[in-house]
């Protein structure tokens, strides 16, 4: 899959970074973005790249920005990852979780150690979002459960949750390069999860539990088809965007019949846990 790297520079990062990727991640198609020293890199599949759109947004923001955008070549992006890339020990209430890179250290003074290569997909656990609902996954019972894995990435949450006792878990990515990327390390760490190609619309079945870790736009567009397809008293784990959009998603979340259990921080990122409510007919 191609994908558009768009390279922006500011004055006062600190002030206007995290508001730039709110316009494109929230209110636009852009899925991941790298601070860098002046700016930031944010990136889009190249078939959602809309320069016009573009153009407005970088037009109506409050300071001046200047950008250009490249198109990346379509190639193994590993050793570069390589270059930089640190194991990642996540603690959480009752233990600890080591995921790692296959040519990091193995550990065994952790509760569970996950081997990921990730190449162009997301989910390392370096990301707030991902480090936080691998500790839900972690704190979780999940034995015997059915699980759903939205927008898997490398299929961190799903491996983890089979190794936790999930009797059947689905990764679903609409990226060709996560889907071969999550069937790769479910095969690493010796774990079966089913793997699908697509979207929302290709959800069948109920789920006992249903993980989403995308950003808020799709969150808010498919919670519908996550509610539907919860088991009553099942559980929903969100995350992918800032603690500022917890009320729109918790609004959202209460419309389908959905209850807050819980919530999660870390930095400026937020997770929700919600659960079904038992009689709920959605």
């Amino acid at each position: 899959m191609k994908y558009i790297e768009v390279s922006f520079t500011m004055d006062d990062t600190s002030l206007w970074r995290d508001m730039l990727v709110d316009a494109l991640g929230n209110e636009g198609p852009y899925e991941s973005f790298v601070e860098t020293k002046d700016g930031l890199q944010a990136y889009v599949q190249a078939s959602q790249y809309d320069p016009q759109w573009l153009a407005a947004t970088v037009q109506a923001f409050p300071v001046p920005l200047q950008y250009k955008a490249a198109e990346m070549e379509d190639k193994d992006w590993n050793a570069e990852w390589e270059k930089g890339h640190q194991a990642v020990l996540v603690q959480y209430d009752g233990g600890s979780v080591w995921v790692r890179a296959p040519f990091h250290p193995h550990r065994t003074d952790v509760d569970y150690e996950l081997i990921i290569e990730p190449k162009m997909s997301f989910g390392t656990a370096h990301h707030p979002t991902t480090y936080m609902m691998l500790s839900y996954v972690a704190e979780l019972d999940m034995v015997g459960k059915r699980v759903l894995d939205m927008g898997c990435g490398t299929a961190v949450l799903g491996i983890l949750a089979k190794m936790r006792g999930a009797s059947y878990v689905e990764g679903v990515d609409i990226d060709e390069w996560a889907f071969n990327n999550a069937r790769e390390n479910a095969a690493s760490n010796g774990v079966e999860i089913v793997l699908k190609l697509g979207d929302a619309n290709s959800i069948q079945g109920t789920f006992d539990i249903i993980i989403a870790n995308i950003n808020r736009n799709i969150l808010l567009a498919d919670m519908d088809r996550y509610a539907a397809a919860l088991k009553p008293g099942g559980t929903l784990l969100l995350s992918g965007f800032y603690r500022a959009d917890e009320g729109v998603l918790i609004a959202k979340a209460n419309e389908l019949g959905l209850t807050l259990e819980g919530k999660k921080s870390r930095e400026q990122w937020a997770a929700l846990e919600f659960v079904k409510t038992a009689n709920c007919a959605n």
